[in-house]
């Protein structure tokens, strides 16, 4: 998987585009600032906007060609960002350290994202706000972009008892317009998730 991502973003040009998810602007955009981890950041873009907006931003991904795009945008937005290699399974987060973890995309097998989710429920402080957008498994039947593997893809009930920690504010299954970059782009069909630790 590492390498296969490292091909992908071997490319010069940012493949998922240098704009930040349309889901997490908006919340960003209304939220106060505080300390925020984007697990499977990719190139950047969320992470750099937020640290754009007032945010101290901690993100990491699997690739180092991702890694290091990442924090050149950063230089080029004058920002400073906190980005690491890590992979999902590895990672270790301090409790009660995030005021937001927003999962953006972060498609992975079944047998790791459950405990990477109680991971994330974990590194929440009380109060704070976990937001996720990924595809739903009806995915398979859009070209849009997404992981093909069924396994990778969300369900709302899976969501619902990954994140049994947390009382569920907003979970919905919707249709929309992709435009992020070269391979996000056209009808999708997403989940969204906004949750609170109690």
């Amino acid at each position: 998987m590492k390498d296969f991502w490292e091909e992908r973003y071997r490319a010069d040009e940012f493949i998922y585009g240098k704009q930040p998810n349309e889901y997490l602007r908006i919340y960003l955009d209304y939220a106060n600032p505080g300390r925020l981890l984007l697990p499977g950041d990719g190139e950047g873009r969320n992470a750099v906007h937020a640290a754009k907006k007032g945010w101290t931003v901690d993100a990491f991904d699997i690739s180092e060609n991702a890694r290091l795009k990442a924090l050149n945008l950063a230089k080029e937005e004058g920002v400073t960002i906190n980005y690491f290699l890590q992979s999902y399974e590895d990672y270790q987060p301090e409790p009660a350290t995030y005021d937001v973890i927003a999962l953006i995309f972060t498609h992975m097998s079944s047998h790791i994202r459950r405990p990477f989710h109680e991971k994330m429920v974990t590194a929440l402080k009380k109060g704070g706000t976990m937001l996720l957008e990924a595809f739903s498994e009806n995915q398979v039947l859009y070209t849009s972009g997404g992981p093909r593997d069924l396994d990778m893809l969300y369900n709302k009930e899976d969501i619902r008892q990954d994140f049994k920690g947390l009382s569920i504010q907003a979970l919905e299954q919707l249709e929309i317009e992709l435009d992020e970059g070269t391979y996000h782009q056209g009808i999708g069909e997403m989940i969204r998730m906004m949750g609170k630790k109690m």
